[in-house]
């Protein structure tokens, strides 16, 4: 039995009764089979989700959930943003091709007590996960996961709260990683688009300390820095916070990826600047801009990848989106998410806004990262 009946509907309304209740009655799920589904709701649902998740078991007969909260929550071609909603996908999936597992933290030690058997015999080779970015140590927790795949991958997204960092896995929890794993039964494509576009070339860090660079290509980091921005934004600093990052570009990659990092303070007697980022002499830098016409660009170029490589319509897909894109940046009317409904058509998609995303073994900012069943 293949992946199949993927369904999905999302609804707002101030109680989560009422939320619930019309995704249910959107999906109509009586006789279809569905074993897995994926709950996000809006981050006013927080103190609720616990109730939500029992809901939703008690009343589609579906025993296994995932999902997480946002400042907001997407469904094919719509976005909730800061306004209390609810996004539901369900599916019929080979009983032995998924595993949901409850939050990994600190190491692998009790996931591989629970689950390791179960990722051998299944050759488990996907997991799609949900993470608190309150819990130290995240981006070693997915790199540690990602090659306990076969052949592993990651997708995923941080969990964005002003209350509860609730996550579902089977149960409602927080903390560290949860999700569920797949096996090869289980067909997916995924891909990723940056929200920001290069302002100059790679530099190599040649003296650092730190998250501090001090020099790159052998000059004055911030000499270096102010040349790639130009002139108007060096000129008004007050403005680089929300418009200039560094894009650190990823070791091994051959398509160019980068990890976007926030930039942290600047030393105009050193001729330095502070970076989000632990870094090593070695490593190359460059200087990104947040702009909203290159992240529809780049956008379009990911969908028409995905869209190549598609033998026919998603089945369903999930969508992990950084909050500060969506309305934030791409502009209001759910401009982000009738994009993909332009490019790839109309098929079922939830997702929601997250404080941080997940691809491979890596953690990213700004960016958004799409999973499709096909």
């Amino acid at each position: 039995m293949n992946v199949g009946d993927i369904r999905a509907a999302h609804a707002a309304n101030a109680d989560w009764r009422a939320a619930a209740a019309t995704c249910l009655e959107a999906l109509g799920l009586e006789g279809g089979g569905a074993n897995l589904g994926f709950a996000y709701a809006s981050d006013h649902f927080a103190p609720h989700f616990p109730d939500i998740a029992a809901f939703l078991r008690d009343n589609t007969g579906i025993e296994h959930w995932v999902g997480s909260v946002g400042l907001g929550v997407c469904a094919t071609g719509v976005e909730y943003f800061d306004e209390p909603a609810l996004c539901l996908l369900t599916g019929r999936f080979p009983r032995e091709a998924f595993r949901v597992f409850p939050p990994i933290v600190g190491d692998l030690q009790s996931f591989e007590a629970s689950h390791g058997a179960w990722c051998e015999q299944s050759q488990a080779r996907f997991a799609m996960v949900h993470a608190d970015p309150h819990t130290a140590g995240v981006d070693v927790l997915v790199d540690a996961l990602c090659e306990r795949m076969h052949g592993g991958f990651v997708v995923g997204g941080l969990t964005s709260s002003r209350g509860a960092q609730a996550q579902l896995a089977d149960v409602v929890t927080s903390g560290g990683v949860s999700g569920v794993l797949f096996g090869p039964q289980v067909s997916v494509a995924t891909r990723l688009t940056q929200g920001c576009s290069p302002l100059g070339p790679r530099h190599e860090i040649t003296r650092c300390r730190g998250n501090i660079l001090m020099q790159l290509d052998g000059q004055p980091a911030l000499d270096v820095f102010n040349q790639d921005i130009g002139r108007v934004l060096a000129g008004d600093p007050s403005r680089l916070g929300a418009t200039v990052f560094a894009g650190l570009a990823v070791k091994g990659s051959d398509t160019g990826d980068y990890l976007v990092r926030n930039l942290a303070g600047m030393d105009e007697d050193q001729r330095a600047l502070a970076i989000a980022e632990l870094v090593e002499e070695g490593d190359q830098v460059m200087f990104c801009r947040r702009d909203a016409v290159a992240a529809e660009q780049d956008m379009r170029r990911m969908l028409k990848e995905l869209a190549g490589a598609l033998e026919g319509p998603p089945l369903g897909g999930i969508y992990y989106t950084c909050l500060a894109r969506g309305p934030n940046l791409l502009g209001a009317d759910s401009r982000e998410l009738k994009i993909i409904e332009e490019v790839l058509g109309s098929f079922p998609l939830v997702g929601f806004f997250g404080n941080g995303e997940i691809s491979h073994n890596r953690l990213y900012g700004y960016t958004g990262v799409l999973t499709l069943f096909v």
